[in-house]
């Protein structure tokens, strides 16, 4: 209906009431304001793995220029200019979505590089008007290629600006850096992976399309969290990455320690993802008040920027701090949960993926941008080969172009002579009356046909890429082996099968001393997990197979007694075996997935390994110790120091220890080196020495060469084999699998200390090193770098035949 009345000014003009249902109306805004949510603000692109936030500020910044190696800029103005260019939203939701881009707690690899206070887990960041960003050097392997055609543009929110529908992503960040969104009707969590163990199974994907998830998961065995720690359990991990949801529990990465001479403390180092320290302490304040936690004295947050986080968590003298540490996982957020629900949008509908589909559509979009480069690349090298035939054609004949062009009147008029007499294009008789004088010389038509074969080499792979899928696949598997090179860390979270077990909570005072010193062994696995088991027999290999783990390992103590334990730098560290978790009694072999790393009970230093575990005492057999420069040495059985650390070798200059076993006079000692050389021969002709001494010649060491295993076979021992595995010298550890060889051990024959060995693998094509040798008693068992069992080919009798090519990449063999 309509009515007259009339304004302010007394004008007349028409008022219009339209009716309307409301309920259809309300139905209408919904549905808009759902589809706005879900697919402009809160879930992540699969391809690229970035909100449209997320996705505008690097672009942004891209094209404002605020590469790595530029100045930082105000956090404001970035925020500004996405807020004016790009994005309709509000400020502080651009600022958020930046803060969270440069903190490295919660993205596995920063895109953003930021300067001043970007927050902690605790507290928030400063204002956008007092920090600083630009963009991390992963981010630029996220918008290299923009100019080149990689990704459609489409319109900004007012159709004046363009911006990419996704960016080319050369690192997968759906995976790598996960995310968090919440929707109109559904959500998304997804966990953080490492770089290089991604990487390894999209390069599998390419080379291997029909690739199953299992195949994939040897690669990707769980998510890598920015802030480390320990994943407990990895039955929900794989829930999700079959069907997109799952969950897992996240413990704290803790040691126990004398903080005082005479009280220890609960030291953490790593809390679970997303967890800060004064939410820890603050639980543990609620607990102590509560009496659900007991036997806590003081809680000292030591956290600073040089060491890290480091909480200590003071124990009452006589309680145990197993049963402590038990009941702070209970009880505080120690111990968090993490639910994964792989929600992204492909093809613009939001579907939950698992691992496997994941990957693939970040494939096939790798594989649709490398194509979609070339073909711009191709044309844009047609356009100058053009222009570079056209100007060789007349600088052969100059004199006749300077004599048409200046008899001509018009410029047009020299253009369309130039085509007539030299049967050019227009592109290229315009080309030729632009050109400058000083490009006429004999130095300038040198250059120009070198330009032009070049040009035809690179149209010709160019053309050859788009043409061969197979070509084209290698291209993308070479550039992602690239980008996990460059940006690659290591593995920062350890993957546990179980929890272990400490016993149960203790209702009274105890103390470890209270537990009996009973007889046991101390277990040393391939990824450095230490345990003890109250089996005191000796070990039998064949059926001693972890099913988490290798054993490198073994020694027989006692509960209450302390072992050495022998490094790289020549050192034997004094451990007490209380440190050690207790393996619960089992029908089957031991799994070591309830063990502790190695950094937790002993001060390593930088880059130094854990390589064996010996007994202590003047009765103990003598230690032989094998370098890397082919030196050998054989320990004299005595007194170990009293004393924490200690020398048990003098290493020269660059050299570090491979290798450690107790042996006897009528055992053997082998070497085998890079260059797939073995050499065996009696421990007997080594004379001990004592601790200071820097060892003799152990093997004859070609040029460039080192040893890649020492080891020992004892007398009489049966059914000894050598597993060799031979790769590429320049490739990125842990991402080739290279080819694998096992030959009884028989086979080779005993030489001479100090002498070259014999041949122990032949290389296959493109093999130029053994990069790990293993030589004990059969069967022996392969894992990959998480603890994953990696197959092994059967027993090949021939002393130097090539190996067999394997599936996964081996970490360790034992």
């Amino acid at each position: 209906m309509a009515r007259q009345t009339t304004g302010p000014s007394d004008a007349p003009f028409t008022e219009t009431i339209v009716d309307i249902d409301v309920a259809a109306e309300m139905e209408g805004s919904f549905l808009e304001y759902a589809y706005s949510v879900i697919y402009a603000r809160a879930l992540p692109d699969a391809r690229d793995g970035l909100k449209p936030v997320q996705r505008r500020i690097l672009f942004q910044m891209a094209d404002m220029g605020l590469r790595p190696d530029r100045a930082h800029v105000k956090s404001a103005r970035v925020v500004g200019e996405v807020m004016g260019k790009l994005h309709p939203h509000g400020d502080t939701a651009i600022y958020d979505a930046l803060v969270r881009m440069a903190q490295p707690f919660s993205l596995r690899l920063p895109m953003v590089d930021g300067h001043g206070n970007f927050g902690s887990l605790d507290d928030g960041p400063a204002a956008p008007r007092y920090t600083e960003a630009r963009l991390a050097p992963a981010a630029m392997a996220m918008v290299r290629g923009l100019d080149e055609d990689e990704v459609d543009f489409v319109p900004n929110y007012d159709n004046k600006l363009t911006q990419p529908e996704v960016l080319p992503a050369a690192i997968p960040g759906l995976l790598v850096n996960g995310g968090s969104g919440i929707a109109v009707g559904m959500a998304t969590n997804m966990a953080p992976h490492n770089l290089v163990e991604v990487i390894g199974a999209a390069r599998h994907l390419v080379a291997h399309p029909q690739a199953s998830l299992e195949d994939l998961m040897r690669f990707v065995p769980g998510p890598d969290l920015p802030t480390g720690g320990k994943i407990v359990g990895l039955d929900g991990v794989r829930d999700a990455y079959r069907a997109g949801r799952g969950s897992f529990r996240t413990r704290a990465t803790v040691k126990i320690e004398n903080v005082t001479p005479r009280r220890k403390g609960i030291v953490v180092t790593e809390l679970p993802y997303l967890v800060g320290p004064e939410k820890v302490i603050e639980k543990i304040k609620e607990g102590v008040q509560a009496k659900k936690l007991s036997g806590i004295t003081n809680v000292v947050d030591l956290t600073d920027r040089a060491h890290g986080l480091r909480l200590v968590i003071e124990v009452k003298t006589g309680f145990n701090p197993d049963a402590v540490l038990e009941q702070l996982y209970r009880y505080t957020p120690m111990e968090d949960s993490f639910g994964i629900n792989n929600v992204a949008l492909v093809d613009g509908q939001p579907r939950t993926l698992g691992l496997r589909e994941m990957l693939v559509v970040w494939v096939d979009h790798r594989l649709d941008v490398v194509r979609r480069r070339s073909t711009y690349r191709l044309a844009r090298r047609l356009e100058r080969l053009h222009l570079v035939e056209g100007l060789l054609v007349a600088i052969l004949d100059i004199d006749e172009v300077i004599q048409v062009i200046r008899t001509s009147d018009t410029a047009e008029a020299a253009r369309g002579r130039l085509m007539d007499v030299f049967d050019l294009s227009e592109a290229q008789a315009e080309y030729i009356l632009e050109l400058r004088l000083r490009r006429l010389t004999k130095f300038s038509r040198i250059e120009l046909e070198k330009e032009a074969e070049q040009l035809r080499a690179e149209i010709a792979e160019l053309e050859e890429i788009l043409a061969d899928d197979a070509r084209l696949r290698s291209v993308v598997s070479a550039e992602m082996s690239e980008v996990a090179a460059t940006f690659g860390t290591p593995r920062r979270t350890i993957l546990l099968e179980s929890a272990g077990g400490t016993g149960p909570v203790p209702t009274r005072s105890t103390t470890p001393l209270e537990i009996v010193d009973a007889p046991c062994r101390a277990l040393l696995s391939a990824t450095g997990l230490l345990a003890r088991t109250a089996d005191e027999s000796p070990v039998v290999r064949s059926d001693r197979r972890s099913s988490h783990d290798v054993l490198t390992s073994e020694v027989l103590a006692s509960t209450r007694g302390e072992i050495g334990v022998v490094t790289s730098r020549g050192r034997a560290l004094r451990l007490s075996v209380l440190d050690l978790p207790g393996l619960p009694p089992t029908d089957g072999p031991p799994s070591l997935s309830g063990g502790v790393p190695v950094g937790e009970v002993l001060d390593l230093e930088p880059g130094e390994r854990a390589l064996a575990l010996v007994p202590l005492g003047a009765d103990a057999p003598t230690l032989a110790l094998g370098t890397a420069g082919g030196v050998v040495k054989r320990v004299t059985s005595e007194a170990a120091p009293n004393r924490p650390a200690w020398e048990v070798i003098g290493l020269k200059d660059g050299d570090e220890v491979v290798g450690a076993v107790s042996v006897t006079d009528a055992d053997e000692l082998v070497f085998v080196t890079t260059d797939a050389q073995l050499l065996r021969f009696g421990a007997g002709v080594v004379r001990p020495q004592g601790r200071a001494a820097g060892g003799m010649a152990g093997i004859k060491l070609g040029a460039g060469q080192r040893v890649v295993h020492f080891g020992s076979v004892r007398a009489g021992a049966e059914e000894a084999v050598v597993v060799t595995v031979a790769g590429t010298a320049d490739a990125l550890p842990g991402t080739q699998a290279g080819s694998a060889k096992v030959t009884p051990f028989e086979a080779y024959p005993a030489k001479g200390r100090a002498t070259g060995g014999v041949r122990v693998q032949r290389f296959l094509r493109g093999e130029d090193t053994l990069l790990l040798a293993w030589v004990g008693a059969a069967p022996a068992r392969g894992t990959g770098s998480a603890g994953q069992a990696v197959e092994l080919p059967e027993t090949d009798p021939r002393r130097d035949g090539s190996g067999v090519p394997l599936t996964a990449p081996v970490h360790a063999v034992g």
